[in-house]
């Protein structure tokens, strides 16, 4: 088949997305944001099977078609690439008109709890926090698909001059502030009493400089962030702190351990900022889980 798929962001989800291309047979178009290029360019089993767009580069599209356009952006301006393109089958996001969104019936399972839900904002959060199924679960069920537990794809990197046993990754980024847990200085300090050695992931240049620096390591601890993704994707053990959004969307690989906030559903997809929510998780827990993994 000729599939295109349009997955902008966060990179984190654009790589959970990225075990369909195990899964679909065919050549690929994914349209993406210029910075996420690096995690599809090159992959591994992958080849020539795809061709990556950044969102500026869109107009290259215009006037193919394609055996099933996979749309999981939510917005109206992403969606109105669709009108450049036909297409034999939709799954996914789509304009109804000029100011609402809708989507197609087979991804009912995923966008039942999103900002576009046809059940509203207030229903779609309760249908979250009560969903157990992980977001891979979800989309591969809509396409007719049955996820096995196929990984992540991510790009080769060269070695990193970081190395260690435990790598933490403190930052969240601006939409969710919660995600940042209030007691990384601590862990570190003591995961170090315990003989280990421990780095802060460092701001860096490029995405792949990020993606070298976790695989330089044995185990990671992040919240549910871009290096958890990474870290699984790697095959690297990994501890994740779940302060407000869904530690059921993820699905564990076998080599994560989640560690979720005792106030989840009273934060649960708040996007403001509660020391209340960023503390909950006691440092001993998050100590002993480390450990383990270790």
């Amino acid at each position: 088949m000729n599939v295109l798929i349009i997955k902008l962001g966060a990179t984190g989800d654009v790589v959970r997305t990225s075990p369909l291309l195990r899964r679909i047979d065919g050549r690929f178009t994914w349209v993406t944001t210029a910075k996420n290029r690096v995690f599809l360019e090159g992959l591994p089993d992958v080849g020539e099977k795809l061709r990556v767009l950044a969102w500026e580069e869109r107009a290259a599209v215009k006037g193919e078609y394609f055996d099933l356009v996979i749309n999981l952006e939510d917005d109206l301006e992403t969606a109105g690439l669709l009108q450049w393109v036909s297409f034999d089958r939709l799954f996914g996001a789509f304009a109804r008109s000029q100011s609402e969104m809708a989507y197609t019936e087979d991804a009912r399972r995923w966008f039942d709890l999103s900002l576009i839900s046809t059940y509203g904002r207030e229903r779609a959060d309760q249908l979250k926090i009560e969903n157990r199924s992980t977001y891979q679960e979800l989309i591969f069920d809509g396409l007719g698909l049955q996820f096995s537990g196929e990984k992540y794809l991510l790009p080769e990197t060269c070695e990193s001059g970081l190395r260690g046993d435990v790598a933490i990754a403190t930052e969240a980024g601006a939409v969710w502030p919660m995600k940042r847990w209030a007691h990384y200085g601590r862990l570190k300090e003591e995961l170090e009493g315990e003989g280990l050695r421990v780095n802060l992931l460092p701001a860096r240049q490029s995405l792949l400089e990020h993606l070298a620096d976790v695989r330089g390591h044995r185990c990671l601890v992040s919240g549910d962030s871009l290096p958890m993704h990474l870290s699984l994707g790697s095959g690297i053990k990994t501890v994740s702190l779940f302060n407000c959004t869904s530690p059921w969307e993820i699905y564990d690989y076998g080599i994560l351990s989640k560690v979720i906030s005792p106030l989840l559903a009273d934060f649960f997809y708040k996007r403001g900022c509660d020391t209340r929510a960023t503390s909950a998780i006691s440092l001993d827990e998050v100590r002993c889980a480390v450990l383990k993994q270790v």
